[in-house]
């Protein structure tokens, strides 16, 4: 068992190598999939999406090989794979709106990545996997395909409610450090909601409903704006026209 900081306890028994290497393997698939829909290295979106990523990963002080894709699709969703592997599509920039909306967004994925949420998933997938195997020996053989099946269903759901509830916290904190104002996430996930009436979003594809994730953030905004106090951000008007600047050099190429 192991303890993340909020104080839950959660069942792991994936070494932070053996979740790389399944990252990998899931990286390629991702890659094979999306050919050709991938926006090229040095395009405007592409050095947007990419320069706030890189923020938020050096406010969370974690290592490793990142990399960031954007996928030109209409689709509104992102997702972290394990390794450090960002993927946007397109589709939600417009949800995010400005560079605070995809902060929140990206800290969003990188505390998944931070919290190793998918060795969480894998463990559960692997423990299920062991349970059927014994139970295809002394109560039906036909259980382990089922048992197969249902492992590879886990992988594929969503994050738990937790995980998506610290993810949601985290986020916020890393953002926060980034010297994003924490408050922009509000806006974000409003405008989730708001696109939950015409088409949901991807991205929305979690246990907790957009409201409650809303209710849950403004209570955790005073925390977040004590670490943002913390890393030294100036005022959040200083920081903003720091980021216009920075956002149209990066067009300018």
């Amino acid at each position: 068992m192991e303890s993340l900081s909020q104080g839950r306890r959660r069942f792991i028994n994936v070494t932070p190598e053996q979740e790389t290497h399944t990252g990998i393997e899931a990286y390629r698939e991702v890659l094979q999939q999306y050919h050709g829909q991938f926006e090229p290295r040095g395009t405007p979106t592409d050095l947007y999406v990419r320069r706030v990523a890189q923020r938020v990963i050096q406010a969370t002080g974690m290592k490793g090989d990142w990399e960031v894709h954007v996928i030109r699709s209409p689709e509104k969703n992102a997702f972290v794979l394990p390794g450090g592997k960002i993927f946007v599509f397109s589709g939600i920039l417009p949800v995010a709106a400005n560079e605070s909306g995809l902060a929140t967004i990206l800290s969003h994925e990188v505390a998944h990545q931070y919290a190793r949420h998918s060795a969480e998933k894998l463990s559960q997938a692997s423990l299920l996997q062991i349970l059927y195997i014994i139970a295809s020996f002394f109560v039906d053989p036909n259980i382990l395909q089922l048992g197969q099946a249902m492992s590879s269903l886990l992988l594929e759901l969503p994050n738990s409610r937790q995980c998506e509830q610290e993810a949601d916290q985290l986020g916020l904190y890393f953002m926060a450090a980034a010297c994003y104002d924490p408050k922009e996430a509000v806006g974000l996930w409003e405008r989730m909601r708001a696109a939950e009436a015409s088409s949901p979003p991807q991205f929305l594809n979690t246990h907790p409903s957009t409201s409650s994730r809303i209710d849950s953030i403004q209570k955790w905004i005073p925390e977040a704006e004590t670490r943002r106090e913390a890393a030294k951000c100036p005022n959040p008007d200083t920081t903003h026209a720091f980021f216009e600047q920075q956002r149209r050099r990066s067009w300018l190429g």
